[in-house]
């Protein structure tokens, strides 16, 4: 399968735009699996450095999950603040304590302006956002989390660092 909605400026990037290599991930923050991924693929972005482009894109499983839609809403409002990433990480660490309120307190953690924090949290462009990348998750194939792309391309055995390193090294080889 190959990824139906190409990287963007809409999407939520950390590392080198002009990297070889881009990873895509779609996930849920309040999955297990992707919270077992989480580590795996900071030690990647460590490894790689600008060798790797990453790319989060939201997924939330709403029917098993009941705070991974208004996590990828805090999130996604944090970045409206330039925050995205700090409210990622801390969302991703803390996984186990999510709730409404819990959220509130990682905007306040993070030195989110609040008010507008819960603002855009409620705002149709960020969940308009959430739906454009499940959307595209879903043309793309996915149909759980976290599922990856490799440049493009579908990426199904993230179970360890080492085989998501040899798949990416594969590609960086001349």
């Amino acid at each position: 399968m190959n990824l139906h909605i190409k990287v963007n400026n809409t999407d939520q990037k950390q590392g080198n735009n002009n990297a070889y290599v881009v990873l895509v991930e779609y996930g849920d923050y309040e999955c297990p699996h992707c919270g077992a991924a989480y580590p795996i693929i900071k030690k990647l972005q460590r490894h790689f450095s600008d060798d790797l482009l990453f790319v989060f894109r939201n997924f939330p499983l709403a029917e098993i999950h009941p705070y991974a839609t208004e996590a990828a809403c805090a999130a996604e409002a944090a970045g409206m603040q330039g925050k995205f990433w700090p409210m990622h990480d801390l969302i991703f660490e803390n996984q186990q304590i999510l709730s409404s309120r819990q959220l509130l307190n990682f905007g306040r953690v993070i030195g989110a302006d609040i008010e507008i924090f819960i603002r855009d949290m409620q705002s149709g462009t960020v969940r308009n956002k959430i739906v454009q990348d499940m959307e595209g998750g879903v043309r793309s194939g996915v149909n759980g989390t976290p599922t990856f792309f490799i440049n493009n391309k579908r990426y199904d055995s993230y179970n360890d660092f080492e085989s998501m390193k040899a798949a990416i090294a594969f590609i960086l080889t001349p």
